[in-house]
């Protein structure tokens, strides 16, 4: 049983789950805005450099679960491709290509922005976005789309699935009380912004 699990973290497919993906025959193509368009198997996902980010991923749905994602650095990714300089806006899509989200070149290249494929040493399984999917401490949880088919750079913004059904297109993490899954659901405050660590009660 994977550790997401165990805490019993919440599992949500607004456009429904996708049932069991092919890992090792998973792709992401990277375009848009770029010297080098390129898509990107799983087998040279992992055989770049891997980042871990001991951070939280923190849910508009007012939930949030702690740990080590493990993956590959966005920064890393638009540095490959050849980001143009003029790019504003990063955009993904999930499997199926029915959700959709952009967030501002700026948090793309943050530390802690990762295509992650880990969490706690355990691959993500699909239930939880994988084979890789967005991890972004710096924003609500949805704006990292899960299960990642496609990546596209851009110089202005569109309003992805959730943004379009009236969330915010900032995101931004807004201080208030949430369910630790690491505390087993004990409801916590936080502070706005990235969530690293809660407030002390």
């Amino acid at each position: 049983m994977s550790r997401l699990k165990e805490l019993r973290t919440p599992v949500f497919w607004a456009e429904g789950h996708p049932g069991k993906l092919d890992r090792e025959g998973w792709k992401i193509e990277v375009g848009g805005l770029c010297k080098r368009p390129t898509t990107f198997s799983w087998q040279e996902l992992c055989a770049m450099p891997k980042r871990v980010a001991d951070a939280r991923l923190t849910s508009v749905t007012r939930f949030s679960v702690r740990g080590r994602w493990g993956g590959v650095k966005l920064a890393d990714i638009m540095g490959l491709v050849g980001a143009e300089p003029h790019v504003g806006y990063v955009r993904f899509w999930s499997i199926r290509e029915v959700y959709d989200t952009a967030i501002p070149i700026a948090v793309a290249l943050k530390e802690r922005m990762l295509l992650a494929y880990e969490f706690d040493g355990d691959y993500l399984e699909e239930d939880y976005g994988g084979p890789v999917r967005i991890f972004c401490p710096y924003l609500w949880g949805y704006k990292s789309a899960k299960s990642v088919v496609r990546i596209e750079l851009s110089d202005h913004y569109v309003p992805g699935f959730w943004e379009q059904r009236g969330y915010t297109d900032e995101a931004y993490i807004e201080a208030g009380k949430v369910r630790d899954m690491n505390e087993g659901g004990r409801v916590r405050p936080i502070p706005a912004g990235e969530v690293i660590k809660f407030l002390d009660e």
